[in-house]
Protein backbone atom coordinates (compact mmCIF):
# COMPACT_ATOMS: atom_id res chain seq x y z
CA UNK A 1 0.00 0.00 0.00
CA UNK A 2 1.26 3.41 -0.98
CA UNK A 3 0.19 6.28 1.54
CA UNK A 4 0.78 9.83 1.16
CA UNK A 5 3.48 11.35 3.54
CA UNK A 6 1.37 14.85 3.30
CA UNK A 7 4.71 16.33 1.94
CA UNK A 8 3.76 15.95 -1.39
CA UNK A 9 5.73 12.40 -1.52
CA UNK A 10 4.84 9.04 -0.40
CA UNK A 11 5.54 6.39 1.74
CA UNK A 12 5.43 2.80 0.99
CA UNK A 13 3.65 0.69 4.30
CA UNK A 14 2.89 -3.27 3.71
CA UNK A 15 -0.16 -4.02 5.46
CA UNK A 16 -2.35 -7.40 6.24
CA UNK A 17 -4.28 -8.55 8.63
CA UNK A 18 -2.16 -9.00 12.22
CA UNK A 19 0.67 -6.66 10.76
CA UNK A 20 1.26 -2.51 9.33
CA UNK A 21 5.39 -1.88 8.75
CA UNK A 22 6.91 0.82 7.61
CA UNK A 23 9.10 -0.77 4.61
CA UNK A 24 12.35 0.57 6.86
CA UNK A 25 11.64 -0.42 10.08
CA UNK A 26 11.93 2.56 12.80
CA UNK A 27 14.76 2.04 15.18
CA UNK A 28 14.13 1.28 18.76
CA UNK A 29 10.70 -0.45 17.28
CA UNK A 30 10.50 -4.53 16.92
CA UNK A 31 8.63 -3.88 13.99
CA UNK A 32 7.23 -0.84 13.08
CA UNK A 33 5.03 2.36 14.84
CA UNK A 34 3.50 1.28 17.90
CA UNK A 35 0.59 3.14 17.64
CA UNK A 36 -0.75 1.65 14.51
CA UNK A 37 -3.91 -0.65 14.23
CA UNK A 38 -3.84 -3.47 11.77
CA UNK A 39 -5.21 -2.94 8.48
CA UNK A 40 -6.89 -4.95 5.83
CA UNK A 41 -6.34 -3.75 2.32
CA UNK A 42 -10.31 -2.37 2.31
CA UNK A 43 -9.95 1.22 3.46
CA UNK A 44 -11.05 3.81 1.37
CA UNK A 45 -7.46 5.72 2.54
CA UNK A 46 -4.66 5.31 4.99
CA UNK A 47 -2.32 8.64 4.72
CA UNK A 48 0.30 9.80 6.96
CA UNK A 49 1.21 13.21 8.13
CA UNK A 50 4.83 14.29 8.82
CA UNK A 51 6.20 17.88 9.97
CA UNK A 52 8.10 20.50 8.68
CA UNK A 53 11.57 17.95 9.74
CA UNK A 54 9.92 16.06 6.44
CA UNK A 55 9.64 12.54 6.28
CA UNK A 56 11.46 11.65 9.12
CA UNK A 57 10.85 8.93 12.78
CA UNK A 58 11.18 12.37 14.54
CA UNK A 59 8.51 14.87 12.62
CA UNK A 60 5.89 11.32 12.86
CA UNK A 61 2.63 13.60 12.99
CA UNK A 62 -0.35 10.90 12.77
CA UNK A 63 -1.60 8.15 10.81
CA UNK A 64 -5.25 7.80 10.15
CA UNK A 65 -7.80 5.67 7.83
CA UNK A 66 -9.94 7.90 6.51
CA UNK A 67 -13.72 6.70 5.19
CA UNK A 68 -15.20 8.29 2.03
CA UNK A 69 -18.98 6.94 3.45
CA UNK A 70 -18.56 8.64 6.98
CA UNK A 71 -16.43 11.13 5.64
CA UNK A 72 -14.45 10.34 9.14
CA UNK A 73 -11.31 8.91 10.02
CA UNK A 74 -12.30 5.65 12.02
CA UNK A 75 -8.98 5.78 13.51
CA UNK A 76 -6.25 8.29 13.76
CA UNK A 77 -3.00 7.44 15.87
CA UNK A 78 0.39 8.89 16.75
CA UNK A 79 3.09 9.28 19.34
CA UNK A 80 2.54 11.56 22.08
CA UNK A 81 5.66 13.19 23.65
CA UNK A 82 6.51 16.41 26.18
CA UNK A 83 8.20 17.87 23.24
CA UNK A 84 5.59 17.50 20.91
CA UNK A 85 3.08 19.45 22.79
CA UNK A 86 5.75 22.11 24.24
CA UNK A 87 5.79 25.52 22.41
CA UNK A 88 3.55 28.11 20.26
CA UNK A 89 2.32 26.52 17.18
CA UNK A 90 -0.84 27.55 16.14
CA UNK A 91 -3.43 27.36 13.21
CA UNK A 92 -7.29 27.45 14.15
CA UNK A 93 -7.94 27.80 10.78
CA UNK A 94 -9.61 24.60 9.77
CA UNK A 95 -8.84 23.19 5.19
CA UNK A 96 -8.75 20.73 3.44
CA UNK A 97 -6.57 17.92 3.40
CA UNK A 98 -4.85 18.56 0.05
CA UNK A 99 -4.63 14.93 -0.31
CA UNK A 100 -7.71 13.60 -1.10
CA UNK A 101 -10.68 15.26 -3.30
CA UNK A 102 -12.57 17.95 -1.52
CA UNK A 103 -15.50 16.35 -2.98
CA UNK A 104 -15.32 13.06 -0.26
CA UNK A 105 -14.45 15.88 2.34
CA UNK A 106 -17.00 17.78 4.93
CA UNK A 107 -17.70 21.31 3.22
CA UNK A 108 -16.85 23.21 6.88
CA UNK A 109 -13.28 24.50 6.46
CA UNK A 110 -14.70 28.49 6.73
CA UNK A 111 -18.07 27.41 8.07
CA UNK A 112 -19.08 25.97 10.96
CA UNK A 113 -21.37 22.85 11.30
CA UNK A 114 -24.23 25.62 12.33
CA UNK A 115 -23.71 27.77 9.26
CA UNK A 116 -23.42 24.88 6.60
CA UNK A 117 -25.78 22.12 8.90
CA UNK A 118 -27.92 24.75 10.92
CA UNK A 119 -27.07 22.68 14.10
CA UNK A 120 -25.07 24.89 17.23
CA UNK A 121 -25.13 21.49 19.13
CA UNK A 122 -21.80 20.20 17.58
CA UNK A 123 -18.45 21.47 16.56
CA UNK A 124 -15.62 20.37 15.05
CA UNK A 125 -14.12 18.21 17.18
CA UNK A 126 -10.14 17.38 16.65
CA UNK A 127 -8.94 13.61 16.55
CA UNK A 128 -5.47 14.00 17.16
CA UNK A 129 -6.24 17.37 19.14
CA UNK A 130 -4.15 20.16 18.04
CA UNK A 131 -2.64 20.91 21.67
CA UNK A 132 -0.57 17.68 21.31
CA UNK A 133 1.22 19.21 18.67
CA UNK A 134 2.16 22.40 19.84
CA UNK A 135 6.20 22.36 18.68
CA UNK A 136 5.67 22.62 15.03
CA UNK A 137 3.97 24.69 12.33
CA UNK A 138 3.11 22.45 9.75
CA UNK A 139 1.69 19.73 12.47
CA UNK A 140 -0.37 22.11 14.21
CA UNK A 141 -2.03 22.87 10.99
CA UNK A 142 -2.60 19.42 9.71
CA UNK A 143 -4.42 18.95 12.54
CA UNK A 144 -6.74 21.57 10.94
CA UNK A 145 -7.82 19.44 8.28
CA UNK A 146 -11.13 18.10 7.51
CA UNK A 147 -10.13 14.53 7.68
CA UNK A 148 -9.23 14.99 11.17
CA UNK A 149 -12.20 16.16 12.39
CA UNK A 150 -16.10 14.90 13.60
CA UNK A 151 -18.98 16.40 14.39
CA UNK A 152 -19.21 15.96 18.47
CA UNK A 153 -21.87 17.55 20.88
CA UNK A 154 -19.15 20.82 21.99
CA UNK A 155 -20.60 21.59 25.58
CA UNK A 156 -20.69 18.47 28.19
CA UNK A 157 -18.70 16.29 25.44
CA UNK A 158 -16.26 17.97 23.65
CA UNK A 159 -16.10 20.54 26.29
CA UNK A 160 -16.22 18.42 28.70
CA UNK A 161 -15.71 15.14 29.05
CA UNK A 162 -13.62 14.93 26.65
CA UNK A 163 -11.60 17.60 26.87
CA UNK A 164 -10.85 15.98 30.48
CA UNK A 165 -9.82 12.89 28.70
CA UNK A 166 -7.19 14.94 26.68
CA UNK A 167 -5.71 16.98 29.39
CA UNK A 168 -5.26 13.27 30.94
CA UNK A 169 -3.56 12.56 27.83
CA UNK A 170 -0.75 15.38 27.54
CA UNK A 171 -0.45 14.67 31.60
CA UNK A 172 0.86 11.63 31.00
CA UNK A 173 4.10 13.01 29.29
CA UNK A 174 4.08 16.58 30.87
CA UNK A 175 6.67 15.69 33.87
CA UNK A 176 8.97 12.87 31.66
CA UNK A 177 10.52 14.49 28.60
CA UNK A 178 11.82 10.63 27.58
CA UNK A 179 8.17 9.50 28.04
CA UNK A 180 6.32 8.26 25.07
CA UNK A 181 2.77 7.50 25.12
CA UNK A 182 0.90 5.70 21.48
CA UNK A 183 -2.23 6.56 21.03
CA UNK A 184 -5.09 5.52 18.50
CA UNK A 185 -8.83 7.09 18.56
CA UNK A 186 -11.72 7.49 16.71
CA UNK A 187 -15.65 7.59 16.19
CA UNK A 188 -18.10 4.71 16.06
CA UNK A 189 -21.24 4.73 14.47
CA UNK A 190 -21.97 0.88 14.61
CA UNK A 191 -20.84 -1.70 17.05
CA UNK A 192 -19.65 -5.40 15.31
CA UNK A 193 -22.97 -6.98 15.08
CA UNK A 194 -24.93 -4.01 16.11
CA UNK A 195 -27.66 -2.43 14.81
CA UNK A 196 -27.82 1.51 16.21
CA UNK A 197 -29.53 3.81 14.17
CA UNK A 198 -27.36 6.59 12.88
CA UNK A 199 -28.41 10.16 12.91
CA UNK A 200 -27.34 12.77 10.26
CA UNK A 201 -27.09 16.56 10.28
CA UNK A 202 -29.09 17.89 7.10
CA UNK A 203 -27.61 20.38 5.20
CA UNK A 204 -28.79 23.97 5.77
CA UNK A 205 -31.03 25.66 3.30
CA UNK A 206 -28.93 27.67 0.69
CA UNK A 207 -25.46 26.21 1.79
CA UNK A 208 -24.38 24.27 -0.37
CA UNK A 209 -23.18 21.63 2.18
CA UNK A 210 -21.29 18.53 1.56
CA UNK A 211 -22.29 16.34 2.09
CA UNK A 212 -26.28 16.95 2.13
CA UNK A 213 -26.39 14.02 5.09
CA UNK A 214 -23.69 14.08 7.19
CA UNK A 215 -23.52 10.66 9.81
CA UNK A 216 -22.75 11.81 13.29
CA UNK A 217 -20.94 8.90 15.58
CA UNK A 218 -22.45 7.18 17.98
CA UNK A 219 -19.59 6.57 19.67
CA UNK A 220 -16.23 7.46 21.33
CA UNK A 221 -12.88 5.94 21.81
CA UNK A 222 -9.15 5.81 22.79
CA UNK A 223 -6.78 3.97 23.50
CA UNK A 224 -3.29 4.55 24.98
CA UNK A 225 -0.25 2.44 25.07
CA UNK A 226 3.12 2.88 27.14
CA UNK A 227 6.45 0.34 26.95
CA UNK A 228 9.43 -0.09 28.57
CA UNK A 229 12.50 -1.36 26.52
CA UNK A 230 15.33 -3.94 26.57
CA UNK A 231 17.82 -2.65 24.26
CA UNK A 232 15.41 -2.39 20.82
CA UNK A 233 13.31 -4.35 22.22
CA UNK A 234 10.11 -3.97 24.07
CA UNK A 235 10.38 -6.26 27.17
CA UNK A 236 6.54 -5.15 28.52
CA UNK A 237 3.60 -2.60 27.96
CA UNK A 238 0.57 -1.31 29.87
CA UNK A 239 -2.32 -0.06 27.79
CA UNK A 240 -5.69 1.20 28.50
CA UNK A 241 -8.73 2.08 26.75
CA UNK A 242 -12.18 4.55 27.03
CA UNK A 243 -15.11 4.28 25.42
CA UNK A 244 -18.15 6.73 25.38
CA UNK A 245 -21.73 7.09 24.03
CA UNK A 246 -21.89 10.32 22.11
CA UNK A 247 -23.84 12.12 24.71
CA UNK A 248 -24.02 15.12 27.25
CA UNK A 249 -22.23 14.31 30.22
CA UNK A 250 -22.33 16.06 33.69
CA UNK A 251 -20.26 15.19 36.57
CA UNK A 252 -18.68 12.29 35.09
CA UNK A 253 -15.49 11.84 35.33
CA UNK A 254 -13.74 9.75 31.97
CA UNK A 255 -12.06 7.23 34.75
CA UNK A 256 -15.56 5.99 34.95
CA UNK A 257 -15.71 5.20 31.39
CA UNK A 258 -12.12 3.05 31.42
CA UNK A 259 -11.87 -0.08 29.20
CA UNK A 260 -9.29 -2.40 28.13
CA UNK A 261 -8.28 -2.25 24.47
CA UNK A 262 -9.68 -5.87 24.28
CA UNK A 263 -13.27 -4.12 24.47
CA UNK A 264 -12.77 -2.08 22.04
CA UNK A 265 -11.36 -4.37 19.65
CA UNK A 266 -14.48 -6.44 20.47
CA UNK A 267 -16.81 -2.75 19.85
CA UNK A 268 -14.84 -1.25 16.75
CA UNK A 269 -13.74 -4.64 14.67
CA UNK A 270 -9.83 -3.27 14.85
CA UNK A 271 -6.93 -5.25 16.39
CA UNK A 272 -5.19 -2.18 17.63
CA UNK A 273 -1.16 -1.77 18.78
CA UNK A 274 -0.44 -4.64 16.35
CA UNK A 275 2.99 -4.35 16.27
CA UNK A 276 3.95 -5.18 19.74
CA UNK A 277 5.46 -8.22 20.09
CA UNK A 278 2.92 -11.09 20.92
CA UNK A 279 -0.56 -11.68 19.94
CA UNK A 280 -4.01 -10.66 20.84
CA UNK A 281 -4.07 -14.30 22.57
CA UNK A 282 -0.45 -14.46 24.20
CA UNK A 283 2.69 -12.91 25.49
CA UNK A 284 3.42 -8.88 25.52
CA UNK A 285 0.17 -7.89 23.05
CA UNK A 286 -2.32 -9.98 25.21
CA UNK A 287 -0.52 -8.67 28.78
CA UNK A 288 -1.11 -4.95 28.02
CA UNK A 289 -4.55 -5.02 26.04
CA UNK A 290 -6.35 -7.30 29.06
CA UNK A 291 -5.67 -3.97 31.54
CA UNK A 292 -8.30 -2.15 32.89
CA UNK A 293 -7.08 0.44 35.76
CA UNK A 294 -5.94 3.80 35.13
CA UNK A 295 -4.12 3.92 37.52
CA UNK A 296 -1.65 0.92 36.90
CA UNK A 297 -1.68 2.20 33.60
CA UNK A 298 -0.52 5.66 34.72
CA UNK A 299 1.90 4.47 37.08
CA UNK A 300 3.62 2.16 34.72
Amino acid sequence: MVVSDGNGGYTEITSSIGSFTTTNNVPGTPSGWLELPATTGSEDYVGVFYGSGGATEEYRNYSYNYSYTYYASLWTAYPLTKALTTGSASTSSWRFNPNIDQSKQVSITKNSYGTMYGNDTYSRGHQCPNADRKSDDTMNLQTYYATNQTPQIQYNFNQGIWSSLEDAERALVSSNASETVYVVTGPAYRTVGGNETISYLTGATGKDANPTRLPIPNYYWKAFLKVKWDGDQVKSASAIGFWFVHKTYTGDSYTKYAVSVDYIEQMTGFDLFTNLPGTQSSGIEMNAESNTSWDDFRSF
